[in-house]
């Protein structure tokens, strides 16, 4: 019998897959469960539209996240931060303080965790900081620590 599966079934299928599986294991277990429903013309067909559904809304995110980041491309966030003596900095900027300065200054609200900074700014002056914007799509803002 082919089934559509709603919900992963460990060893058997993941969701949203059509599959051929037995009689009794389709009737038994999962119709019974509702971890499947049976591939029917109306079925395949919904299936399909939600299919066709996702990919559109995953592209209109991406082109989103595009758009996005060419804005971020021409944008120079400025952190002020206290230093000492040659520019060094009492502490570090952080991932943390650049999304607060981009909320704060110029109203992008951006995830800590999506800005890759791989270690804190310890010192003055200009610093390229890549953004994840979607999981296909990766920006970079240019990021300029002033003394305060």
């Amino acid at each position: 019998m082919k089934v559509i599966f709603l919900k992963d079934v460990k060893g058997t299928g993941k969701k949203g897959e059509v599959k051929d599986v037995a009689d009794g294991y389709a009737r038994n277990y999962l119709l019974k469960h509702k971890l499947a429903e049976e591939a029917t013309k109306a079925n395949l067909d919904a299936l399909n539209a939600k299919k066709k559904k996702n990919a559109q809304r995953e592209q209109e995110e991406k082109d989103e996240a595009i758009d996005f980041k060419n804005k971020l491309a021409d944008l120079t966030v400025k952190v002020k931060a206290k230093s000492g003596e040659g520019g060094t900095l009492f502490g570090s900027v952080t991932n943390k303080h650049i999304a607060d300065t981009l909320k704060k200054d110029y109203g992008y609200k951006i995830d800590k965790r999506r800005i890759e900074l791989d270690e804190p700014i310890r010192s003055l002056g200009h610093t390229r900081v890549p953004v994840k914007l979607h999981h296909e799509v990766t920006g970079t803002i240019q990021v300029q620590v002033v003394a305060e």
